[in-house]
């Protein structure tokens, strides 16, 4: 029964803080909706940082599991990051994402949240970055970084638009940023 506690706390804060935010969401409405009492919720997490850390947590696992799940579905090229991101941001229920949500909202960058945060967006480059490699894209970690970048944006532009269009456009530029030699910025002065 405590494993389900905790579950039914994990699943209820995660579907409240993506619906309306951390700080918006407060302990007792997570109690009252998960249906867990008090002295339970302490048993499991010191508090709702820890608490909001744990949401970070397994939403990174189940999400990267995703990504990686729609980018070989699309045929595992690391353009296909946006084609998944086009169909996410499709969603009735699409709120952005929950990483960038929670550095918004956090600004303590010591927070363990805010952290969990960063993290799984340093796991989303290395995603990429690997998906570079396989594909024997030169610089792959450069060009990783640079997809986050055109992802990151395309997140908030289609939050703002209410439309998967951003994905489609960051995909253009990304083929673009492919397209350009490595050493297209003037790296080795030879003319």
């Amino acid at each position: 029964m405590a494993v389900n506690a905790r579950a039914r706390l994990l699943s209820t804060a995660e579907s409240l803080f993506y619906a309306h935010g951390i700080h918006a969401v407060g302990v007792e409405r997570i109690l009252s909706e998960s249906g867990v009492g008090r002295a339970s919720f302490y048993r499991h997490f010191a508090g709702k940082e820890a608490l909001v850390t744990a949401v970070l947590e397994g939403r990174d696992q189940r999400w990267r599991a995703w990504l990686s799940e729609r980018v070989a579905a699309h045929g595992g090229h690391p353009l296909t990051v946006f084609d998944a991101l086009a169909e996410r941001f499709a969603a009735q229920d699409y709120r952005g994402c929950v990483a960038i949500n929670t550095m918004t909202e956090i600004s303590d960058r010591a927070s363990p949240a805010r952290e969990m945060a960063a993290l799984h967006k340093r796991r989303v480059i290395e995603l990429v970055e690997q998906l570079m490699r396989d594909a024997d894209i030169p610089e792959p970690a450069e060009r990783a970084r640079q997809f986050a970048l055109l992802m990151d944006g395309a997140i908030v532009t289609a939050l703002r638009e209410g439309t998967p269009d951003a994905a489609l456009r960051a995909r253009g530029i990304a083929e673009t940023l492919l397209a350009a030699r490595p050493d297209a910025s003037g790296g080795d002065g030879d003319a």
